[in-house]
């Protein structure tokens, strides 16, 4: 049995105009309640509050301003629970939701209590929904990069908070290339990364989707922190199936991030 934390990104959860792809979130929640009833325990940090509030609002585009920001967020996040409670369901598994800003990681009491909270829902079979909490965080939305770098960051954080056994990073790329794959036909995923160097840094590029603000950036950056705590990371495509089950059982997809020994 494995404990394995999931991320998952705005450009997977949502259509790239605005709104929930229903489709990617199906293919998702499947997969993890599947993984789950193999016995493992599955937590999932998810980003796409905003993206969610963008489509569930009708607005154009994802909003400037730093109070819609938050009311977006907070409309938004009540439909993503809300889609993942339904979603799950239809496949066996309950979930829970956590909200988390950048404050209760650092204050020691609260950090103790989370893990404490975490602790608890696994032990009850249940899969913890995290997501940052921009309706309150203002730090992390009122810049054009979140402080968790749309939930990376956050998710290798809750990885070493719950001494996860494995995080994986689903992003709509299917992994770290050796070139820009949009500019290099040519281009190769690399298979496993022993160390995160300055050669690595440099490829990831500083790239994000439109409607979220994590690019390979802080995927890299959030590979590191979970790296430095003996965790494994894995890189790969979220909106296939196949990947995710792969990542899960080690079936070589992606990019593999060994984690340092301990």
């Amino acid at each position: 049995m494995k404990r394995i934390v999931f991320k998952v990104g705005t450009s997977t959860l949502c259509h790239e105009g605005r709104g929930l792809n229903l489709r990617n979130i199906d293919n998702l929640t499947r997969a993890l309640a599947d993984i789950k009833h193999e016995g493992h325990e599955v937590i999932l940090v998810s980003s796409g509050a905003i993206g969610a509030g963008v489509g569930k609002l009708n607005l154009a585009k994802r909003p400037a301003d730093l109070r819609l920001k938050q009311a977006v967020a907070s409309v938004g996040q009540c439909e993503l629970i809300h889609i993942y409670d339904k979603f799950f369901g239809e496949y066996g598994a309950t979930v829970g939701q956590i909200l988390l800003t950048k404050d209760d990681i650092d204050r020691p009491t609260v950090r103790q209590n989370l893990l404490g909270t975490f602790e608890s829902l696994l032990a009850l079979g249940v899969i913890p929904v995290v997501n940052e909490n921009d309706s309150v965080g203002f730090e992390e939305i009122e810049s054009e990069h979140q402080v968790f770098g749309d939930n990376d960051t956050l998710s290798a954080i809750v990885a070493e908070l719950v001494s996860a056994d494995l995080l994986v990073i689903l992003s709509d790329i299917d992994g770290l290339y050796d070139a820009d794959p949009r500019k290099n036909a040519d281009a190769r995923i690399i298979s496993v990364v022993e160390e995160i160097d300055e050669f690595v840094e440099a490829l990831a590029g500083g790239v994000g989707s439109a409607l979220g603000t994590g690019g390979m950036v802080t995927k890299i950056a959030a590979a590191r922190i979970a790296v430095a705590a003996g965790i494994d990371v894995v890189i790969t495509n979220g909106s296939k199936p196949e990947s995710i089950y792969g990542a899960a059982r080690n079936a070589g997809v992606g990019t593999l991030f060994r984690g340092n020994p301990q």
